[in-house]
């Protein structure tokens, strides 16, 4: 019988948890059986909706105002999380915006605000995650990893996008980052790895399927014919942060209807 709560008795930190895809993963992972950490920076309230689910779930949760960005911030998140829970066992480096522009008139502030956050940010939770996976140590009743990390990447690490400059530059950066951390961390048995949606029916890129229009233009990029939902990744994000998972690692799991398949071509060019 497939254990229905394969994350019980783990506290997972889910960064930019207050909308689409960080929500849906802190639910799912709450109905997975973790108490769950809520990362928010401007949506108090999707943040503690998120939550009250979570609660209801039987799971504990709390959230946490921390802009993955600053340093200072991110350090008191954990501190927070271990001093509340005892410690911490997953990491969802989900936090991401975009600033889009056409590259010539694309600004430093444009360009530095996305990469602090889209790849910066997802550095410096990594690496607090890594330093407290070590000083807990093993918890073999708990799970077969020491900790796992999912950094949430794009089919635009891969797929170049024109006028989005900065957001696939930081995609990009979270490919290598990824796999540097887990080749260089693998030996510790904390497993690192990515999940790369392709169109997902979020509020960051509402226009582009809000309409009939819009959405069978959108459906011309995906050979399976469907837009993804949040709940696509919840479901992928507690898996990769389950045992049944253990000997992945270091890998980029495209969840993108075909998307990454270059569908432009399907028809034979």
């Amino acid at each position: 019988m497939q254990n229905s709560r394969p994350l019980a008795n783990q506290t997972a930190i889910v960064t930019g948890a207050s909308s689409g895809i960080g929500k849906a993963c802190a639910i799912a992972l709450g109905a997975a059986g973790a108490n769950v950490v809520l990362d928010f920076v401007g949506d108090a309230a999707g943040a503690e909706e998120a939550a009250a689910q979570i609660r209801l779930a039987g799971r504990q949760a709390i959230t946490v105002l921390c802009d993955v960005s600053q340093e200072d911030q991110v350090v008191a998140m954990f501190q927070k999380t271990v001093a509340t829970f005892g410690t911490v066992d997953i990491l969802i480096n989900n936090a991401g915006l975009q600033k889009d522009s056409p590259f010539v008139d694309m600004t430093v502030a444009q360009w530095d605000l996305v990469l602090n956050v889209n790849l910066k940010g997802q550095f410096l939770c990594a690496r607090e995650a890594i330093r407290e996976f070590i000083r807990r140590g093993s918890r073999p009743d708990v799970s077969v990893a020491l900790g796992k990390i999912i950094c949430m990447s794009s089919v635009h690490e891969i797929i170049p996008w024109a006028g989005h400059a900065n957001y696939a530059a930081s995609k990009g950066g979270v490919d290598l980052l990824m796999k540097s951390i887990a080749q260089e961390h693998g030996h510790l048995k904390i497993r690192v790895n990515s999940i790369a949606p392709g169109a997902i029916k979020t509020p960051i890129n509402h226009d582009a399927w809000a309409t009939p229009t819009a959405e069978q233009n959108l459906l011309k990029l995906i050979p399976y014919k469907r837009i993804g939902v949040p709940e696509d990744i919840g479901k992928l994000a507690v898996f990769l942060c389950s045992d049944d998972s253990d000997y992945i690692h270091g890998e980029t799991i495209f969840i993108d209807g075909g998307m990454a398949l270059y569908p432009g071509f399907e028809d034979n060019g």
